[in-house]
């Protein structure tokens, strides 16, 4: 760790919107903390499908943030802003960032970083916060999944669906995945998902109804959209709550029959956490340390990683997300 920040640092940019090969390596001045905020030394930085989405052009980052890519990192801090009285420098965090975290440095707000777990690496942490915090204030806080009840996540394989089922197994909820091939199911069942149902072979739907013998799940969280919401809909017991928290499978429903909202009192809801003021993430910080922290602390949920390369085979990380081939996280390393 550096006494002080170096003058310059390396980070990943975008050349205009297109494919992987649109990603630059580029050197750049290391960026400065402002008042509640903290620089961290990064040792890795995640990759998320909103950093896909920007690349293609299609989400621009917040007005006034950089547009270095990059939502989660894990390092040392190494510089303190004005008015921060935790983290401490030397602290190793993890942290939610707006953007910036495909960079060697990064600014954080002192609010949206939390501790590493103890049970893992430094390296493995760079895989948490992105996942846990929209799952976390998705799940539990909006969804409001309580012990006894019935979750089902869409994607169970993805980074996203591979903390969703771990929080809600932890949640002490009985856990539906749906996932694309016979060996992604077995990850979701090894995970702790209760039944994977393997999509590209059967109607999920159709399914559910055939595992909770009609009763359906109380909590699903969706991260496809309109192919789904039909399905979704007839998928949710009495007093269901449908989360929404991506697109990837369209925004526009033609013939959409909301019947079943009506008669099940369903609740459909959503949210994106990027936009989200830095009070309501701090908020989710403080969640996640007084209810998921301890169970990282002790091993017994945990990131799955799935791959890790550095900052010069950024391309090939972009193409295996694009891929969809893999099981958990992908993760960018700075070589710190």
């Amino acid at each position: 760790m550096p006494a002080n920040p170096p003058e310059t640092m390396r980070q990943l940019r975008y050349d205009g919107a297109g494919g992987p090969e649109v990603i630059k390596l580029e050197t750049a001045p290391v960026p400065r903390p402002g008042p509640g905020q903290v620089l961290i030394e990064v040792v890795a930085a995640g990759i998320n499908r909103p950093d896909l989405m920007q690349r293609q052009g299609k989400y621009p980052p917040p007005k006034g943030a950089t547009d270095v890519p990059g939502l989660e990192v894990s390092g040392r801090v190494v510089a303190l802003g004005e008015g921060v009285g935790a983290p401490a420098l030397g602290d190793e965090v993890c942290a939610l960032v707006i953007s910036g975290g495909y960079a060697e440095f990064a600014v954080a707000e002192a609010g949206q970083c939390l501790p590493k777990p103890k049970a893992l690496s430094l390296t493995d942490a760079g895989g948490i916060p992105e996942t846990f915090f929209t799952v976390y204030s998705n799940v539990i806080q909006r969804g409001r999944l309580a012990a006894g009840e019935s979750f089902l996540v869409h994607g169970g394989s993805s980074g996203i669906g591979s903390t969703a089922i771990q929080i809600a197994k932890a949640q002490g909820a009985k856990v539906f995945a749906t996932a694309g091939s016979a060996e992604k199911c077995r990850f979701c069942e090894e995970l702790g998902a209760d039944h994977a149902i393997n999509y590209r072979e059967a109607d999920f739907a159709e399914e559910i109804a055939r595992l909770t013998e009609g009763r359906g799940v109380d909590v699903i969280l969706d991260m496809i959209g309109a192919s789904y919401l039909q399905r979704n809909l007839a998928s949710l017991a009495v007093e269901g709550r449908l989360v929404l928290i991506a697109l990837m499978g369209g925004y526009k429903v033609d013939g959409l029959n909301i019947t079943p909202v009506m008669l099940k009192r369903l609740t459909f809801t959503g949210a994106t956490l990027r936009p989200r003021p830095k009070a309501d993430k701090a908020e989710i910080a403080q969640g996640l340390a007084r209810d998921v922290w301890p169970k990282l602390d002790a091993g017994e949920i945990r990131p799955v990683i799935h791959a890790t390369f550095g900052f010069e085979e950024a391309r090939k990380a972009h193409e295996l997300m694009e891929s969809s081939a893999h099981l958990g996280k992908i993760l960018l390393l700075t070589g710190r």
